[in-house]
């Protein structure tokens, strides 16, 4: 019996499947094409193209129904246009119809004319350099990081701008685009490495600033209150039971009450608000009416909007936040100690329409601080289109619109290595007439609280009720990062 050998399979060669093709950018300005003007760092427009793979939420849903609830920056009828003439393909080809599915590993390219909004011309502050780390002040009102209409708009572009093309800035901390202070920019990544690693170990204090509706009360204040993000795509978290744990303590630095009369007689001549704009002033007198406090604050957890949603729901939301203290979105609370309501869609609906045809409520706020011109000028669709890309065109924001009152002011190594802080904002300054603190003192620094008691775990940080502490006395909460 003759025995045969099995054969031997043939292993096949491994081919390379190469990445799908994308489109690159046409340009890349340098210098970048800033220019100045009205006290706005403005960027003339370019073309640009995005490129980003599918995501796992768009799997299997047709491109166009991707643009249109993805991304705001332009309204339906833009995209689809822009599928049609192939300014929006996948894979570098264009796309048969609008209904295409997009599937997984495909990329998605977007070449469009860009045009970024304005931000403030204020210079980006040093509060301390060394060969490893630049210290920041942050204006208000600039991105950390290219990301939606923003590009060299950005702190990273504009000290890229300032410091060489060649220079990369690598941020160890976030701050929202609309809140100003201290941040950490590495200049190498073994440094950079480092900070980021402390910051995510919990082992930085940090302290902000805000400015905030009506009388705060005295003493330390907790809120313990979770906060789930209700709208990714508007950026919109609230308090809810079902969200994630997050805790705060605040201490007021001080309370302004409200002018004692408005010198609206003299400005009488001057005032040529329209009777719709009179009406929708006067809906919003009552922030005025109230005063307003500078708080304090120390996040001992870093969700986001967590020291806005806190405030909000204390019922002392910043006097600008264009969010969370806008009466035509949450209606007359402010959705103060609301963490049960079931109006998120209605919530979310009315958001969305902010900013386009109108300007939000709370950036033409009623502030005896704030001339009528203020007031009056908000970013918002002018009617006009680009004579390059027919894109409605925005008008310029205006300076209450360039940031809110919030401001990171110390961060500070719980080991006492380092400690850096800015000087109070202008806004947190006492207003002409009345006598305040130009400073922050001991006696309202919830940061020595620890200093003083030695470390104990966030659970131990007593009392804590249902979110809500006010005005507490026995005993003293107590503070360190929790671990």
């Amino acid at each position: 019996m003759t025995v045969e050998p099995l054969p031997i399979p043939k292993e096949e060669p491994e081919v390379f499947v190469p990445p799908p093709t994308v489109i690159t950018t046409p340009c890349d300005p340098w210098p970048r094409p800033y220019y100045l003007e009205d006290g706005l760092r403005k960027v003339h427009p370019y073309h640009f193209t995005y490129n980003t793979y599918c995501k796992q939420r768009w799997r299997d849903r047709e491109i166009l129904g991707i643009f249109a609830t993805e991304f705001r920056d332009r309204p339906q009828e833009y995209y689809k246009d822009a599928i049609e003439c192939g300014k929006v393909v996948i894979n570098g080809q264009k796309v048969s119809s609008v209904r295409e599915l997009v599937k997984n590993g495909d990329v998605i390219s977007h070449t469009l004319h860009r045009h970024e909004p304005p931000v403030t011309a204020q210079s980006i502050g040093i509060v301390h350099e060394d060969n490893d780390m630049i210290v920041i002040n942050k204006p208000a009102g600039v991105p950390v990081h290219p990301a939606g209409r923003y590009n060299y708009n950005s702190i990273v572009e504009i000290m890229r701008a300032e410091r060489g093309h060649g220079w990369n800035p690598l941020p160890c901390n976030r701050l929202d685009r609309l809140t100003s202070g201290v941040m950490f920019i590495g200049k190498h990544a073994k440094a950079a490495e480092k900070l980021t690693e402390q910051i995510m170990a919990r082992t930085v204090k940090k302290e902000y600033v805000a400015r905030v509706i009506g009388d705060f009360p005295e003493g330390d204040v907790i809120c313990d209150q979770p906060v789930m993000q209700i709208s990714p795509k508007l950026g919109l978290n609230r308090a809810r039971a079902s969200g994630k744990d997050a805790k705060t303590i605040f201490k007021r630095l001080a309370y302004y009450p409200p002018a004692v009369a408005i010198k609206r007689a003299e400005q009488k001549d001057q005032d040529n608000r329209s009777e719709r704009e009179r009406q929708r002033d006067a809906k919003t007198e009552w922030k005025a009416k109230e005063g307003y406090s500078i708080v304090r604050c120390l996040p001992l957890t870093g969700r986001t909007h967590q020291l806005r949603v806190h405030l909000q729901f204390l019922g002392h939301p910043i006097s600008n936040d264009p969010i969370y203290c806008n009466q035509r979105v949450f209606g007359p609370s402010l959705a103060a100690g609301d963490d049960l309501s079931d109006n998120d869609e209605d919530i979310i609906s009315r958001l969305s329409k902010m900013g386009k045809s109108e300007a939000a409520e709370a950036m033409a706020y009623h502030d005896e601080m704030m001339e009528e011109y203020n007031k009056r000028k908000a970013e918002k669709m002018t009617g006009e289109l680009c004579d390059v890309c027919a894109t409605p065109l925005y008008s310029d924001p205006g300076p209450q619109e360039l940031g809110i009152y919030l401001h990171a002011r110390r961060y500070a190594c719980q080991d006492g290595n380092w400690d850096y802080e800015t000087p109070l904002p202008e806004w947190a300054l006492p207003p002409p007439g009345m006598d305040g603190p130009t400073q922050t003192t001991m006696e309202t620094d919830p940061l020595v609280l620890v200093d003083e008691v030695g470390e104990l775990t966030l659970d131990n940080a007593k009392p804590q009720s249902n979110g809500m502490d006010g005005n507490i006395e026995q005993p003293k909460p107590l503070w360190v990062m929790p671990g």
